[in-house]
């Protein structure tokens, strides 16, 4: 059976690339802070369980890896693949204004906690015949500085950086295993919208991000996902390491 662990399926990105993987007959495990009915109910031909988790606390995200990774044990698992999708994007503010627990939770979803779960996951299946992928959502935002989103692109940077390197270790070791990155672009999300309400003195380009929605700009999320699950779907197709941006395919 094909398995796949997915990190923030209440809405957005990740309920959109869990109810495809469903269509294709994967069976989903999504994490996050809320639920999600509509998958839970869904009626495909892949199954859906779920797991709620606050990525923010990380011996409540270890422990719950670890319940995952028991269960899966005791599954005919023959392919397993990880979405790292959740993230948060605020505090979006300069530094010197931020509030430093709302700045350790960012941390911690949107870095820590992905690192923590990929040394889990190697981990657990050292000694198994599967050949595991890793997928992590990435953003441009990793790669150049954007007032107010010194958090945010920080993270992403540390995460894009984590992701190579794995790679590289992976690769050197002759493990099988691949991990890349994914890079969806901007869709209409609630990550957007809350990036709209914020205000010109903790977010200079607020205004370009309003013009994205009012100009119609922001891909659906379902859009957005079949081209990940597209490569997913194609495993032969992932390169180790690999960066993989919607803008490949919408350019």
């Amino acid at each position: 059976m094909k398995y796949a662990v997915i990190t923030g399926t209440s809405k957005g990105l990740g309920a959109s690339i869990a109810k495809q993987l469903m269509e294709a007959s994967v069976h989903v495990i999504g994490l996050a802070r809320g639920k999600n009915q509509e998958l839970q109910n869904a009626d495909l031909p892949g199954s859906y369980k779920h797991y709620q988790v606050d990525l923010s606390d990380i011996e409540q995200t270890e422990a719950t890896f670890q319940s995952i990774i028991s269960f899966l044990k005791e599954q005919p698992v023959e392919s397993l693949q990880l979405v790292q999708n959740a993230a948060l994007v605020s505090p979006i503010e300069q530094a010197g204004k931020q509030d430093i627990a709302q700045l350790t939770n960012h941390v911690h979803v949107n870095l820590l906690a992905p690192m923590v779960v990929t040394n889990l996951w190697l981990d657990a299946w050292r000694d198994t015949d599967l050949s595991l992928v890793i997928a992590n959502v990435t953003s441009g935002a990793a790669n150049r500085s954007v007032y107010g989103w010194n958090a945010y692109g920080s993270t992403k940077a540390g995460l894009d950086r984590y992701t190579n390197t794995v790679a590289l270790e992976q690769e050197t070791l002759g493990t099988g295993h691949k991990i890349f990155l994914f890079d969806p672009s901007i869709m209409d999300t609630d990550m957007q919208g809350e990036i709209r309400s914020a205000d010109p003195s903790q977010f200079v380009d607020v205004d370009q991000f309003k013009n994205y929605k009012t100009e119609n700009k922001l891909r659906d999320t379902d859009v957005v996902a079949k081209v990940l699950i597209d490569r997913l779907l194609d495993e032969a197709s992932i390169q180790n390491g690999e960066y993989y941006s919607v803008k490949d395919i919408f350019k």
